[in-house]
């Protein structure tokens, strides 16, 4: 008689591991079954795609596009605790005995038919005025960068959520096979001190990592790694890549482990990008009046005007996400250098670009965003005794701004008080941003939902209105 088969250890655990992940496998099945329509669109959509231009830093909204002439007889004084009210301070003025008012020393003149004031800072742009719906009454929780770029990026101010553009891949996927759906691109302002910008800022997060966004950079190769090596041989690669695929196949099988069905995504993304990117970044066909267009610094790689232009291309090849970050935007003292520098670097590139994509008859499709995880105060931080001053951090009040994509040009809307201070009408919280943009691209925010650790999760939280006033 033979003796009974022994289990030792690792097998147990091992086995015992693989029953766990059915199980839990069979309860994610089941909770999705109760979230009817997560994923796909809900309604019409009326834009297809997003480009975010991103200014992170925080750009003066009472310098650039909430316009207070009155702040000229209140410059140099104290600004009254009333209107304060007891907020929150961050540290680079909360010891400060006076907070002075300082009003902007730039002109504003209204433009285009809508008459919308803007900034001489923002000459192209201001031509633009009649495209562009601008949020005067933006608030936010954040008082400082790194969680206010995570709340604007993700819809909770703490590391670990998804962004914005892995929620809409995750939720309609791409409309292009051949480059990711959700493409990051950076470039660095004058003010080389502000804070960096950390990966997880355009993560998936909790979701698949398929999901997250793919960082074109500047110079001879736009993706890293997508290359082969010189001495590869182009016709062993298909040969290559089916039996890695086949190996991986098995071991989820075995494992059960999605990243594992992500990876083989990724390796079939790669393969097809081998061809799509080096014609995506090759701007030879590229008319000379239209690169022009942007700016003198667009033909310099990794430069706002240039990835702008870049943006352009990614649209106009139905790539759901384009999000791109400038910094520089933090001027806590010598503002009246940075900003001037700051506005010449991206005012050209931006209006460049929505007049090129309304000449390709995309912008109407296409929802273009400008603005910063927050505003500046509209008090000096610092002595107003020293050229050198600068504005702090502001959240209660600032100013962004969105054209295309199925919303009202030449629009303002909400309004401020004289000290461009609070929100006195029409108050946009970020949660409210982000359910009119899922909005507009026929998504229902309540309905996007991904369950994880046995919560439903969603990009508004539990949060957000959609603000029907800005949709044409």
């Amino acid at each position: 008689m033979n003796a009974p088969s022994q289990i030792n250890r690792r097998h147990f655990f091992a086995h015992a591991g693989l029953n766990l992940a059915g199980v839990a496998l069979g309860q994610m099945l089941a909770g999705a079954a109760d979230m009817p329509g997560a994923r796909g669109l809900h309604h019409t959509p009326r834009a297809k795609r997003v480009i975010f231009l991103f200014q992170s830093g925080g750009p003066s909204q009472v310098d650039l596009w909430d316009h207070k002439p009155g702040l000229k007889k209140l410059h140099g004084k104290e600004l009254p605790d009333s209107i304060r009210t007891g907020q929150r301070l961050t540290t680079m003025t909360a010891a400060q005995e006076t907070f002075p008012v300082i009003s902007s020393p730039y002109e504003f003149k209204r433009h285009g038919q809508s008459g919308v004031e803007v900034s001489n800072l923002l000459p192209h742009t201001a031509r633009m005025a009649d495209d562009l719906c601008v949020i005067r009454s933006m608030k936010t929780h954040a008082i400082n960068h790194d969680p206010g770029i995570s709340f604007m990026q993700t819809g909770h101010e703490l590391p670990g959520r998804p962004s914005m553009g892995s929620w809409l891949d995750y939720g309609i996927g791409s409309a292009n096979k051949n480059l990711p759906s959700f493409a990051v691109l950076l470039s660095y302002g004058a003010n080389l001190a502000d804070q960096p910008l950390s990966p997880r800022m355009w993560g998936s997060g909790f979701l698949p990592a398929s999901h997250q966004g793919v960082n074109f950079r500047s110079g001879r190769d736009p993706i890293l790694y997508l290359n082969d090596p010189a001495f590869a041989k182009p016709e062993r690669k298909r040969d290559l890549l089916d039996t890695v695929a086949e190996l991986n196949r098995r071991q989820f099988v075995r494992t059960g482990d999605t990243e594992i069905e992500t990876r083989i995504d990724q390796y079939e993304m790669a393969y097809r990008m081998q061809k799509s990117v080096p014609e995506l970044s090759d701007l030879s066909k590229e008319p000379a009046q239209v690169i022009d267009r942007y700016g003198p610094d667009a033909r310099t790689p990794g430069t706002f005007a240039a990835n702008c232009l870049m943006a352009r291309r990614l649209a106009e090849r139905d790539v759901r996400f384009v999000q791109l970050y400038h910094t520089g935007w933090d001027h806590h003292k010598e503002i009246n250098r940075f900003l001037p520098e700051l506005c010449r670097e991206t005012d050209q590139p931006c209006a460049a670009l929505l007049q090129d994509l309304k000449e390709r008859d995309l912008l109407k499709d296409t929802l273009v965003i400008w603005g910063g995880e927050f505003g500046r105060t509209t008090y000096c931080q610092g002595r107003i005794t020293d050229p050198k001053f600068g504005r702090d951090h502001h959240p209660r009040c600032f100013t962004m701004w969105m054209a295309g994509g199925g919303v009202k040009g030449g629009t303002v809307y909400g309004t401020t008080d004289d000290y461009c201070y609070n929100v006195v009408e029409n108050e946009v919280n970020v949660h409210d941003l982000h359910a009119t943009i899922l909005h507009l691209l026929g998504i229902d925010h309540e309905r996007l939902v991904f369950r994880h650790q046995g919560r439903r999760y969603r990009l508004t939280d539990i949060h957000g209105n959609v603000r029907s006033a800005l949709l044409s």
